[in-house]
């Protein structure tokens, strides 16, 4: 299947939002990420359920999947911004009309649980799409300026040979030396565990693994890392680019637990891949919007995360 890189976004174009997974729990904020996009001459669609709350979901599974579908059919929305994560993409996944997608390729944006619907994207349509910042989450207000300018670098601009992202200098990073190249997937560990054994979980071979994940123990990040290698997707994949593990500490201090130090290390001598760890991907502010299924090569010697191809067409 030939993969589908989105037309990349100019001024003026007309930006839709949804909120396919966790509701906006203060309406102020998605207000605010509207006038960030309008200030910088972007117009914005707001989707008809994006501000509907039902319980931890934003509304029915018919009304988001409703909006999804909206966005991607109609012809003049030429990107599509995720309001925030939360729960409840996987849910959806088995009433998207991958089809329609597939016919309409454009942009989609976010991180955390959008993870799940963007893999599934890849999975059935190999269109490309973007984990990085969400709308009334990270463009709401103080706007982190690395997220800023790796988000719009991103999106606007299809140059190649970019750098991705530059991992931390702190002399744990690298967990297995070399280089690797593959198409980047990933994204939220959670998310991606949940896919394994279903049909919308892409195929890793030879692909470049990245992931990041929040306020989860020691030990589920164990557990979890465990079930990739069980469930063969550590053999296949080319590298491992690990981001940020953020509040994943263990729930009571006094208790014996592994770093996540010494869980990432483990993983990484039974991989036996180029394995590296501290790259801005993640929950923090300081984040890099990553295209998932651009092909990329990591180094992990010098620690850094290179684009092969462009990002957007």
């Amino acid at each position: 299947m030939k993969v589908l890189v989105p037309q990349r976004l100019k001024r003026g174009d007309l930006i839709g939002i949804i909120s396919p997974a966790g509701p906006v729990h203060d309406l102020s904020r998605l207000e605010s990420g509207v006038h960030y996009l309008e200030g910088l001459g972007y117009r914005t669609k707001v989707g008809r359920n994006a501000e509907r709350r039902l319980g931890y979901l934003a509304g029915t599974d018919e009304e988001r999947a409703e909006d999804v579908h909206a966005m991607f059919a109609d012809r003049n929305v030429r990107g599509i911004f995720c309001a925030r994560g939360g729960y409840g993409t996987p849910r959806l996944l088995p009433r998207i009309d991958y089809s329609l997608i597939g016919k309409n390729p454009k942009i989609l944006l976010g991180y955390s649980d959008i993870t799940a619907l963007a893999l599934a994207i890849w999975r059935k349509c190999r269109l490309v799409t973007y984990h990085g910042p969400m709308l009334a989450v990270d463009l709401a207000v103080d706007v982190n300026p690395v997220a800023e300018e790796s988000l719009w670098k991103m999106l606007t601009s299809p140059a190649r040979h970019a750098t991705l992202a530059r991992a931390d200098e702190s002399p744990a990073r690298i967990q297995h030396a070399g280089s690797a190249t593959g198409r980047l997937l990933g994204g939220n560990l959670s998310l991606l565990v949940s896919l394994l054994g279903t049909p919308y979980l892409p195929d890793f071979r030879r692909g470049l693994l990245f992931l990041e994940e929040i306020d989860e123990a020691p030990y589920r990040v164990d557990r979890m890392l465990m079930h990739l290698e069980n469930a063969g997707i550590l053999s296949r994949i080319s590298g491992v680019a690990v981001g940020q593990f953020t509040r994943c500490v263990p729930g009571e201090p006094a208790t014996p637990s592994l770093t996540l130090q010494e869980i990432m290390a483990g993983t990484a001598e039974k991989a036996g891949k180029p394995f590296l760890n501290g790259f801005p991907i993640g929950h923090e502010k300081q984040m890099v919007t990553v295209p998932i299924g651009i092909r990329a090569r990591m180094n992990a010697d010098e620690g850094v995360i290179t684009l092969l191809e462009p990002a957007t067409a």
